[in-house]
Formats: C-alpha cells, structure tokens, sequence
C-alpha cells in the first residue's frame, strides 16, 4: 500500500479497502435501479427505492440477476446476461482478467472482513485495486442493462 511500510498494516487495510469498494458498488446498484423505476413510474421508484434501503451486500451476481433484475422481466434478465458475458469475453480477450471473478472476490473479501473480521489472505493492495476496475465492469453492464 502506498505511504505504508509495514506488511502486516498493508494487509489490514486491506478490509477497509474491500468495504468500501463494495459500499461504492452498493450504491451503484441502487442508483441505477432507483433512476430506471423513476423513469417508468413515480409510484415505482417509490417502491424501488424503498426496496433498496435494505440492500446490506447482496450484490452478487446471482442476487443481481435473481432478486434484483428478473422481477422486471425475462427481456431484462437476458439483456443483462448478454451485456456481461460479452463484457466478460472482452475482458478476457484484453488479457485485464475476469470481470465476474473480480466482483465475487470483492465482495467475498468483504464478506470475510464484516464477519469474521479475517482482512484478505491471499491478495495485496495492487492486486485488490485490479480486481475493483476489472469489477466496475459488472455495474456498467448492469447500468447498460437498465437503460431504457
């Protein structure tokens, strides 16, 4: 980590870092599924937003996909799968590494730092700061995903 020397800090940090990527895509996500029912009806992004108070990391992407994306239709669900997995391929065609695998580790290192207040074993400060662009992806597509 950049301005600190001691490994064993680094790697607490660490946590803090996770969290908050993981607090930014929280944040994300509910931004785009708050503006999308705003847009087809006051009333449903009434709803939506009241939904999304709650949302408490329940991002992965099976949640996206399940709870989250198939309630407003299959169209949204294949589109969403679609946006991704081409992003994924394109990713991995650039050699930048797997946009799927980067947002589960995320939100997985979160999940170990909250819980059991374990901060990531087997990664460092670079590689998490790769792994949250390359997982940014999954937003995008999401965001691409919603738009009408």
């Amino acid at each position: 980590m950049i301005g600190i020397a001691d490994p064993f800090l680094q790697s607490r940090y660490l946590g803090f870092v996770v969290l908050s990527a993981v607090t930014v895509f929280e944040l994300a996500i509910k931004d785009v599924f708050i503006e999308f029912a705003e847009k087809k009806h006051v009333v449903l992004g009434n709803v939506i937003r009241s939904k999304f108070e709650q949302i408490n990391g329940r991002i992965r992407i099976s949640s996206l996909q399940n709870e989250f994306i198939k309630p407003f239709g299959a169209k949204y669900l294949e589109r969403f799968n679609k946006n991704l997995e081409n992003a994924e391929v394109e990713s991995l065609r650039s050699r930048n590494g797997s946009i799927k695998s980067s947002y589960g580790n995320i939100i997985q290192w979160r999940h170990d730092f909250v819980h059991q207040a374990r901060a990531p074993q087997t990664t460092n400060y670079v590689e998490v700061k790769a792994a949250y662009h390359r997982a940014k992806g999954v937003i995008h597509c999401l965001d691409k995903t919603m738009k009408r």
